[in-house]
């Protein structure tokens, strides 16, 4: 294994290895549901063996219904899934073997898996180009022809945990048909869903699998990083609406997520989240998977502040909602990341500094151990957080507003040190108002649920 620096690894790894293959995949259907497995080689000396499982509910289509339509989508999910396993090492050539791709879906990936690796790069000190970083052969496999898929309607709605997520169920789940779908449950997504009203029976329940090989070799010093998962839960949700008739996926990505996490480049934590990956999402859908599924965010015309303040509403949530990575496991708010102090700061000008700290257990604006997580998120430091977080001019706002809903309160010490800051007078002087009672334009929400969300934001 080399010994050097992340970008001197990523040359010698490529060396080592100089190509990965997606070799297969497979797929039972029984009594227990439908699963999945990917094979994946590292230059044939390392195998990764993915899978996913979805469990049998009533909402399961028949069997013969949905058999001949999984080859496809099943391969588009190995496509995307096979990205966390080739950034262990980078091979500048990838064969596919078991599909063919056009041209333009060559492009296509490539541009994915380039815009979703950003991260990754800039942390690693990786300096490579969308042209260089791989080469894609996928003209030997099977073609998977577009699909013609029977669908009755109804909307299948990924339910994460946090409050955006919330919001959209709140929303739109009462709509006909509807139905939450869950990545590898736990205990905020699973209450949230309980407390909307879902039954056991009533959600779409997906296990995604990692090859635990995958985190030896993290273990042993394999190039890691951020890879983006809201991509590969894109797939898996529209594998959802395949198995359960749905014809709409309404995720909860946000206009804030468009903003990119190192000023003045293109590099986004939130790529996949983006209204550009919505865009050519979109795009790829309907010209290799299937015309009769849409997809779109049903939040995007909003920003996280605007979430934020509609999600103060929904009571029944409060308790329940977690938005931490790093306490995901535990189910807590860990107080002391990037994400906790994010959605502490947007909530708080909607919530009383009571109830926030019943949420997370402490104020964390009177947390001065947060300083430079505090200064990434307010525009102080160079970027922002890796991490999915609002705007920095919306963190501005909603620290100016908390401040003037003070008074002549004592101010945590977060908020006594912003007040010292230029950025303060700055954006003190801009309209909170205006920026809870916008809507961004670029979006794909028409119909009766545009009207809702329109009517919830200003009703």
């Amino acid at each position: 294994m080399p010994k050097s620096t992340n970008y001197e690894k990523f040359l010698e790894f490529r060396k080592i290895f100089p190509w990965f293959s997606f070799d297969n995949f497979s797929f039972s259907l029984s009594q227990k549901g439908l699963e999945v497995d990917f094979v994946f080689s590292l230059s044939g000396q390392i195998t990764f063996l993915p899978r996913l499982f979805v469990p049998r509910k009533k909402w399961f289509r028949p069997d013969h219904e949905i058999e001949m339509l999984l080859p496809n989508i099943l391969f588009q999910i190995g496509m995307i899934e096979m990205v966390s396993y080739w950034k262990a090492a980078c091979p500048p050539l990838v064969k596919i073997l078991p599909g063919s791709l056009t041209r333009d879906q060559v492009a296509w990936w490539k541009r994915c898996y380039f815009n979703g690796l950003g991260e990754f790069f800039y942390l690693n000190s990786i300096g490579t180009t969308l042209e260089d970083f791989m080469v894609i052969e996928a003209d030997g496999g099977p073609v998977h022809p577009l699909m013609k898929i029977p669908v009755t309607g109804g909307i299948v709605i990924p339910v994460g945990g946090g409050k955006d997520s919330a919001v959209t169920l709140e929303l739109v789940g009462k709509q006909k048909d509807s139905i939450p779908m869950i990545m590898n449950p736990r205990g905020a997504t699973l209450q949230t869903i309980c407390q909307f009203g879902f039954g056991d029976q009533e959600y779409i329940e997906i296990h995604r699998t990692l090859d635990p090989g995958l985190l030896a070799l993290n273990d042993q010093g394999f190039l890691n990083g951020h890879t983006p998962f809201s991509a590969l839960l894109a797939f898996v949700a529209v594998l959802a609406a395949i198995l359960s008739g749905r014809k709409y996926i309404a995720l909860s990505n946000e206009s804030s997520a468009n903003e990119t996490t190192i000023p003045g480049t293109t590099i986004n934590h939130q790529y996949s989240k983006s209204l550009e990956f919505e865009n050519d999402f979109r795009n790829y859908l309907r010209n290799y998977i299937t015309t009769d599924i849409d997809y779109f965010s049903y939040l995007r015309p909003l920003s996280e502040m605007q979430i934020a303040r509609l999600f103060a509403g929904f009571h029944k949530y409060h308790a329940v909602f977690r938005s931490c990575n790093a306490g995901s496991r535990e189910d807590v708010w860990c107080g002391k990341c990037a994400k906790c102090l994010f959605t502490f700061i947007i909530l708080s000008p909607f919530l009383s500094s009571e109830k926030m700290k019943d949420i997370f257990g402490k104020d964390l604006l009177d947390d001065m151990e947060l300083l430079l997580l505090f200064d990434q998120l307010t525009g102080g430091a160079e970027e922002k957080p890796f991490d999915c977080v609002g705007t920095i001019s919306e963190v501005n706002l909603a620290l100016c507003e908390k401040i003037r809903q003070c008074g002549k309160e004592k101010l945590p010490g977060l908020l006594d040190y912003y007040r010292t800051l230029p950025l303060y007078p700055s954006y003190s002087e801009k309209s909170f108002r205006e920026a809870i009672d916008g809507f961004a334009a670029g979006h794909h929400v028409t119909g009766s649920l545009l009207s809702i969300l329109k009517s919830a934001l200003h009703g």
